[in-house]
């Protein structure tokens, strides 16, 4: 395997993004294993939802509270793209007629 030089710090960040998210999965945005995003996908709502929420966050970035909140609004951005790209691989592979 060949040992790649990242430029941008890649390897630190990817590590910190799998800490924020394992972070949400005891959050008070879950509750008995379930998340609240899972009731609005199953819903039909999904891809609004989370690229709604790229929106807000990415619109919100540097303009609500100090750096570090500026900082979660990026890994929030982050997290709900990548909702959405398994959402989209799941409705990829689905039949036309059963999606939604």
């Amino acid at each position: 395997m060949k040992k790649i030089n990242y430029k941008f710090n890649e390897k630190e960040l990817l590590k910190e993004f799998q800490e924020y998210i394992d972070s949400t999965y005891s959050s008070h945005y879950s509750k008995d294993n379930f998340q609240a995003t899972e009731f609005i996908i199953d819903g039909g709502h999904g891809t609004g939802f989370c690229i709604g929420n790229v929106l807000k966050y990415a619109q919100r970035y540097g303009k609500k509270g100090m750096a570090s909140d500026a900082r979660k609004d990026l890994m929030k951005v982050l997290h709900y793209a990548l909702i959405q790209l398994y959402i989209h691989d799941v409705e990829e592979d689905m039949p036309l007629f059963d999606r939604r």
